[in-house]
């Protein structure tokens, strides 16, 4: 068997791993590359990854990065079934739309410039027709249910609660007489966050892909985070600026709309007007709620005491551009989610264009900035920055709140290994920047005595 890293291999985005033995040909996940100023170039798929050829896609989740270039497949002749959970077969088809969208409106502004400076215009990674194509080869399945996804493999689906939907895979393959077990973590979400479940960590393995985008520090408790959630909320009201909150559409959104929820019923935060400026997040949240058997018992208990959206009666959504355009003159205080959560798109754009110079206005991070983001230079604590090609300078207050991540902080990624530690699985450490995946190969070399190594982009592992 030989598994290539054909993304998320020294940064967090682009996660791909083509698999390959005597009888099988797939690919878990093909998403996209974000931030990077080569993202452009890394989205391209690799001449030596033939679409034609692949028996099957399986994907561990739905956000972007993990499915972004699927389009692509189907405009280079994939024929194949892309298998996932039924959640995530909901959720990408959103993102994949919204991708498509967002390419073909950045791409529009782009080729303006070119044409007026005589250059060539330039064509979208795919477009809706793209998406339609590889959407009609979606195939969902059960959580914990082994299912044949090529000649002599199977896959098992676990959760790893990350998002709605969100899976680790158990990949087995029978091979010369001899059954291999590989283990993809996916994004591998923190223990007892609110909404899902808890991640289920498999029992064993032969070899293990594992991401690290917090691979070299924990994040704050999620009680402290929410305490100092609040406190910039208090602190924000009496100045009557805007709250910002970049926020990825699928999880985040959600995510802080629960706590807010929770704020108001328990009456430690008084109401204010709440925008969501993202219809993508409207349509998600829709998702979310279609799905209660997979969220957790806290939820669960709350909602049966009252629906939490009776306590988001402030919240308005603002589906229309003229919506979100209005914003710019609301007054405040209020409180606007929107998308991009890097801040390398969207509407959240607009409105840090318009508000990061006010020294009244807040910024609230609460999730990874990838390298090369606007978010990652607010988080840097940048002076200034550059959005629509114009000097913006950041008098607003930046709060990054890593405690909200989706993404498990060094000692639940400890805790999820350990349940596989005892058979001394090789480990690649990938879907984390350099710094990040080292510490945490050393961390299980020393702790665990296993193999650790840290492949690079385009390099095969082989057992």
């Amino acid at each position: 068997m030989k598994i290539t890293l054909y993304g998320a291999a020294g940064d967090v985005t682009g996660s791909a791993y083509h698999v390959q033995t005597d009888r099988a040909n797939i690919l878990v996940d093909c998403g996209l590359y974000q931030g990077t100023k080569m993202a452009d170039e890394k989205n391209r798929l690799p001449r030596t990854l033939n679409a034609k050829r692949l028996d099957a896609v399986v994907l561990t989740h739905g956000h972007l990065d993990h499915v972004g270039r699927l389009p692509i497949l189907a405009k280079q002749g994939f024929s194949g079934s892309v298998i996932t959970t039924e959640a995530t077969v909901e959720l990408a088809g959103l993102v994949l739309h919204d991708s498509a969208k967002v390419q073909a409106h950045d791409l529009a502004r782009e080729n303006r410039k070119r044409e007026r400076a005589g250059k060539d215009p330039l064509e979208p990674l795919y477009g809706p027709s793209d998406v339609d194509a590889i959407l009609e080869r979606f195939r969902p399945v059960a959580y914990d249910r082994p299912t044949e996804v090529a000649a002599g493999m199977e896959a098992r689906f676990v959760e790893a609660g990350h998002m709605l939907g969100s899976a680790s895979i158990v990949l087995s393959a029978d091979e010369g007489g001899r059954r291999r077990v590989v283990v993809f973590s996916g994004d591998i979400g923190p223990w007892g966050a609110p909404l899902l479940r808890d991640p289920t960590p498999p029992s064993e393995a032969d070899l293990v892909f594992i991401e690290s985008t917090y691979g070299n520090r924990d994040h704050r408790s999620l009680d402290d985070t929410v305490r100092e959630f609040e406190d910039v909320i208090r602190q924000a009201l009496p100045r009557r600026g805007k709250i910002l909150v970049p926020t990825f559409a699928i999880g985040r959104t959600q995510q802080i709309l629960y706590h807010l929820a929770v704020a108001f019923r328990r009456r430690s935060l008084p109401k204010f007007p709440l925008y969501l400026d993202s219809p993508m997040a409207v349509e998600a949240s829709k998702i979310y709620l279609h799905h209660q058997e997979l969220m957790d018992d806290e939820l669960n208990a709350l909602q049966r005491v009252r629906p939490l959206r009776e306590d988001l009666d402030t919240l308005t959504a603002t589906a229309s551009p003229e919506d979100s355009r209005a914003l710019n003159a609301t007054p405040g205080p209020c409180l606007i989610m929107a998308g991009s959560g890097m801040c390398n798109g969207g509407r959240i754009l607009h409105h840090l264009k318009y508000n990061l110079w006010r020294p009244e206005t807040s910024v609230v991070i609460v999730g990874f900035q990838a390298a090369g983001t606007l978010g990652r230079l607010l988080v840097e604590r940048a002076e200034t920055v550059r959005i629509f090609g114009e000097t913006i300078a950041v008098r607003a207050g930046v709060h990054t709140l890593g405690g909200f991540s989706a993404h498990a902080g060094q000692s639940d990624l400890l805790r999820w290994f350990s349940a596989m530690a005892g058979s001394k699985p090789r480990v690649a450490v990938c879907h984390g920047e350099d710094n990040a995946r080292t510490a945490f190969a050393d961390l299980l070399r020393r702790r665990y005595g296993v193999e650790a190594t840290l492949p690079a982009l385009g390099a095969s592992v082989s057992l």
